[in-house]
């Protein structure tokens, strides 16, 4: 329906104040056909300060993949590009396609609207900005409501699944499957007897930049790994700055620092984000592994799983995290809707 605006000058039969309420008249009249409206989406760069007012709605998010953990968003905030809005108490995050920077794609929206509706709103911004509405790293829970809202491709985000595990196997390596594991964490605990596990916090987080140090010349040398050892020393810097959310442990033996993680907990589910430990100290890594996952579980008894995040491709992560025996491989995937306009 098209509004009238009468937009005539000052008449000689009115004075100003009659002038100005015709044309306050004339706004409210394009404001209820929305005709003069704000674009609803209105993103602004996720930033820690701005995790305190994620957080609250994405902690309701009902999966289990890191993508909508606290730290999951946190740490890849510069690498993926990531920002938000919030509309009708429900959070919309744009940033790129995992497996291709170059594309813009959004998260799965999380929130009190209908998915239907949420993808109609970000149908309307995508056609504003002239791009087409993709989506990436979609749960594999939701894959089959976004065809049902009219999606016209789905494509598995493969290499990019996350590794779930039993969270008790964790923090026991109770059984058969796990000898090798508790084995290593033994012999740790023999040749190192005076080794602690204390909180990562401001006191010892220059420890863990000192461990960050030595990953540089150990780690890959790749783009995604000296990314991911920068966006490392970024968490680091949330835990000294007092985040409330973010976990951490770091152990010493000899008097050094070997061994740190970080990670955080939603739900039933405990997601570790980083997990660094030097090779000199055999067994390093069995047990920052094995002792995060007590301690979480000691603190957080509603703790039935740990998502160790996914192998990116790499064959030797993933011999790694399939030697823990996981659960299941939280698959994701691309989603893309080729028209942007409503349905």
């Amino acid at each position: 329906m098209e509004s009238t605006w009468n937009f005539s000058p000052l008449t000689q039969s009115e004075n100003a104040t009659d002038y100005i309420c015709r044309m306050a008249q004339n706004v409210s009249s394009l404001r209820k056909d929305n005709s003069f409206s704000t674009p609803p989406l209105d993103f602004r760069k996720v930033t820690p300060e701005a995790m305190k007012e994620i957080w609250p709605i994405l902690r309701n998010e009902p999966g289990r993949t890191t993508d909508f953990s606290y730290g999951g968003v946190l740490m890849w905030v510069d690498y993926f590009n990531y920002e938000y809005a919030i509309y009708k108490d429900t959070l919309f995050i744009k940033g790129v396609v995992e497996s291709d920077l170059s594309r813009p794609a959004f998260s799965l929206p999380v929130g009190a609207l209908p998915l239907k509706e949420s993808i109609s709103l970000l149908r309307d911004h995508c056609k504003a900005g002239h791009t087409r509405l993709e989506f990436s790293a979609v749960p594999e829970y939701a894959l089959q409501d976004m065809v049902d809202s009219g999606a016209d491709m789905t494509e598995e985000l493969t290499h990019w699944g996350d590794y779930l595990y039993d969270a008790e196997s964790l923090a026991t390596l109770k059984g058969k499957k796990m000898s090798k594991k508790r084995n290593h964490v033994n012999q740790f605990s023999t040749r190192y007897p005076d080794w602690k596990a204390v909180r990562l916090d401001a006191s010892n987080a220059s420890a863990a930049m000192e461990i960050m140090d030595a990953m540089e010349t150990e780690g890959s040398d790749s783009d995604m790994a000296r990314s991911e050892r920068e966006l490392s020393r970024n968490m680091i810097k949330r835990i000294v700055e007092g985040d409330q959310i973010l976990e951490g442990m770091i152990i010493f033996a000899e008097g050094k620092a070997c061994a740190f993680t970080i990670g955080d907990v939603k739900g039933d589910t405990l997601f570790i984000h980083i997990e660094k430990a030097l090779r000199e100290y055999n067994g390093s890594y069995e047990i920052i592994n094995q002792q995060f996952a007590k301690a979480m579980c000691d603190k957080y008894p509603e703790i039935k799983y740990v998502n160790r995040e996914d192998d990116a491709g790499d064959i030797g992560l993933r011999m790694a995290k399939e030697s823990y025996h996981p659960l299941e491989i939280l698959r994701k995937y691309n989603v893309t809707f080729f028209g942007n306009t409503k349905e």
